[in-house]
């Protein structure tokens, strides 16, 4: 589906809890879901064909990353990310600020951020215009504003970024709007644009921010600066009961405690995306529906079960506890690959049984019966 306006479809909603479908010109989303954090154009250990294997309905790749290496005029002159990388699926681009307003020499000014690549050295501008064009010659279907973050934890300082934020998502707005009659007089697909919603941990900022964009022109929603779920749930029942609830929204980041999909779901945040389950894959740390396991403990030395029993991923059905700690303790690459492909199916599959039991409402004691267990 192909229009000027994103489609959005609620098939059911509980509280500010959702059940719907995200349609992009590269198929459908059915919300909630986890998207797959392919940061460089690809998720760290995994190909396209696992990750569609494992059920992922879309991924998310960083501009700012994307504009190092391999360049975004190379990504558009191959058609695009989707192409590019060989994943025929719903795409999105996060802007890359969190990335560029975390390095440590960066200069920020109302113009933009300027920083050097850490590849190769060279300088780099990004403005809220600059990013809008690089995340459309990415060619996404869904695109994050370019948004400011501060790197404070102070009320004052989380101000001064927001209002920033607010002022440059204005900017991106009228770059995305003439980059879309471009494409429409082109031909060419229609690519979305999502505000993102800042404040840090104050709720009163936090409410500032997302009456601000209730009412812009913008397709969607990202909500950002999380990092931790200590008071998430309280902060995104005032957003999400600000937001207008035709549009999505994704939090951007969370994921990698699945609290975080539980909460965020259940206050109306409609995608997910997060490097977590990969990166603690990588590392050995992986997870069960009794909480996660380092299989790097001698404990699974000789341990023949599989790591999940009533998992269907490649990973739980065809080896065991016992091989993946020898891979682990001989540092071999395939570790990493099973490892990752286990922990980013759990993700995908415990949004997606929440998608089931919101529908079928069944989802409180889903909810209820998952987290005892896992966190014990």
């Amino acid at each position: 589906m192909n229009s000027k306006n994103l489609q959005f479809d609620i098939e059911k909603k509980i509280g500010l809890a959702r059940v719907g479908v995200i349609h992009t010109p590269h198929g459908d989303i059915k919300t909630p879901a986890f998207v797959g954090a392919a940061t460089r154009a690809t998720v760290k250990a995994l190909t396209m064909k696992e990750m569609n294997e494992l059920g992922s309905q879309a991924i998310l790749a960083n501009t700012y990353h994307l504009v190092l290496a391999p360049g975004t005029d190379l990504i558009a002159k191959a058609g695009g990310l989707a192409k590019f990388s060989s994943w025929n699926k719903p795409t999105f681009t996060d802007s890359g600020g969190f990335q560029i307003f975390s390095l440590p020499e960066v200069k920020i000014n109302e113009e933009g951020a300027k920083f050097r690549s850490y590849l190769s050295g060279d300088k780099f501008t990004m403005t809220p215009e600059s990013s809008m064009q690089a995340q459309w010659q990415i060619g996404a279907d869904i695109h994050m504003a370019f948004d400011h973050l501060a790197k404070s934890v102070s009320h004052g300082d989380m101000e001064r970024a927001m209002d920033r934020t607010h002022r440059w998502l204005e900017r991106c707005i009228a770059e995305h709007a003439k980059l879309s009659d471009e494409a429409s007089k082109n031909g060419q697909n229609f690519q979305y644009l999502y505000g993102v919603v800042q404040g840090g941990t104050f709720l009163d900022l936090r409410e500032a921010s997302a009456r601000f964009m209730a009412d812009l022109p913008v397709d969607g929603y990202g909500i950002g600066g999380v990092f931790t779920a200590k008071g998430m749930a309280e902060m995104l029942k005032v957003v999400n009961s600000i937001l207008p609830e035709t549009k999505p929204r994704h939090l951007l980041g969370m994921g990698q405690e699945p609290i975080d999909l539980f909460d965020g779901a259940e206050n109306g945040c409609d995608t997910f995306d997060c490097v977590g389950p990969t990166r603690m894959a990588r590392n050995g740390s992986l997870y069960t529906l009794d909480g996660r396991i380092n299989i790097k403990n001698a404990k699974y030395r000789d341990d023949f079960t599989p790591l999940m029993a009533d998992c269907d991923c490649e990973c739980c059905k065809n080896y065991t506890r016992a091989y993946l700690h020898h891979l682990f303790k001989t540092d071999e690459i395939t570790a990493k690959v099973l490892a990752s492909i286990h922990n980013e199916h759990f993700v995908v599959s415990v949004v997606d049984k929440i998608r089931e039991t919101l529908l079928s409402g069944e989802f409180e004691a889903y909810r209820d019966e998952f987290l005892k267990r896992y966190y014990h």
